[in-house]
């Protein structure tokens, strides 16, 4: 996969891709169909794994030739030594964890640097949903209340203080909106919040 098949199907990884240098190892967790992988793999020259609970996504992590281990993300990463990652992903997928503050820490043991990204609930129509008495619902967030697997609502604020607590330094934060940066009033105006981080 080439840069443009990837920021044709997903320009927020498109954006974030830069980030990882090449030739890097990389875990990426909760690697959904594993096209991050892929692309990075194939153009990046990096190596890695990613983890993945779902069948059908593991499915389509095989049939890109992404080596992909089974394992719910709630457990932890206890499988993987400290330091065994140069970069640790974590892709629109922490909001769907019960356990966000140790599932961070464990992404900060195991890798010297990680990437996490989330849908931003202070999004300005997230807001202006909930003003009008209902949880939001657009692109970012494409469930309803009910059906939703996002169990975690942060804003780029929440998860600058959670990092810190953690022990990670943020060495970039973006808001991003359909893979563009948003560079004024980014807590307002971007649907999607991406954190560059080191630990401390």
């Amino acid at each position: 996969m080439n840069f443009a098949q990837l920021n044709t199907l997903r320009p927020d990884l498109a954006f974030i891709a830069h980030w990882v240098k090449p030739g890097a190892h990389v875990l990426d967790v909760g690697c959904g169909d594993g096209v991050m992988l892929d692309y990075l793999q194939s153009d990046r020259q990096c190596s890695g794994y990613g983890i993945e609970i779902d069948d059908t996504q593991l499915l389509a992590c095989a049939q890109r030739g992404v080596n992909v281990i089974q394992q719910d993300m709630e457990n932890g990463l206890s499988i993987f030594g400290n330091n065994t990652f140069d970069t640790v992903l974590c892709l629109s997928s922490l909001q769907m964890m019960k356990h966000v503050e140790g599932l961070l820490r464990d992404i900060a043991r195991v890798g010297n640097e990680a990437i996490v990204s989330f849908p931003n609930f202070g999004y300005w129509p997230h807001r202006t949903a909930l003003l009008r008495g209902r949880m939001p619902v657009s692109k970012a967030l494409p469930y309803q209340w009910y059906d939703t697997p996002n169990v975690r609502c942060a804003t780029i604020y929440d998860f600058a203080d959670l990092a810190d607590d953690v022990g990670l330094d943020v060495l970039e934060c973006v808001s991003l909106h359909e893979g563009r940066p948003v560079r004024w009033l980014p807590n307002l105006r971007g649907s999607l919040a991406v954190f560059r981080l080191k630990k401390k």
